[in-house]
């Protein structure tokens, strides 16, 4: 399985139109190899390169989106992925682009397929998606972008 974004490519700088920079919106992504019996889809970004001072676990949830359809190939730029809407840090069920507040920032896009859908909310947090998939993930990949404010 492969997840790319015409965008940004694996490493590389997210563009400032999908950060609290621009226009805030979630960067075009392209799925490939999803196994043919999986049942649901799950795409979780985060930024684990929070300081501890401003969040105790060095993370930030930016988006959580489960019960995709395992046939969705693209999601478009400024476009939800269809789905349920999870809980990002920011309390929002939406995407929510990245804005470190001290220096470049890693963003991982992971993706997951699984043999079942999720008996979840709308709103449910990342700890929540992933203690119901637990067990359930029969394919994975990720895709990490880069990002630091400009200098004002």
């Amino acid at each position: 399985m492969k997840l790319t974004s015409s965008a940004f490519s694996e490493g590389g700088t997210i563009p400032s139109l999908y950060t609290c920079e621009g226009d805030n919106i979630n960067p075009p992504f392209e799925i490939t190899g999803v196994p043919a019996h999986a049942k649901s889809l799950v795409l979780i970004s985060d930024d684990p390169d929070v300081p501890k001072t401003l969040r105790p676990d060095g993370m930030y949830d930016h988006w959580v989106v489960f019960n995709m359809p395992p046939n969705t190939r693209k999601i478009g730029e400024r476009f939800a992925p269809p789905g349920v809407q999870g809980r990002s840090t920011n309390g929002k069920n939406q995407y929510v682009g990245p804005c470190p507040p001290d220096r470049e920032h890693r963003y991982f896009f992971k993706l997951y397929a699984l043999d079942k859908m999720l008996e979840l909310s709308s709103g449910a947090t990342k700890k929540e998606v992933e203690q119901a998939m637990d067990g359930h993930i029969i394919a994975q990949c990720q895709l990490m972008g880069r990002y630091e404010k400009r200098k004002k």
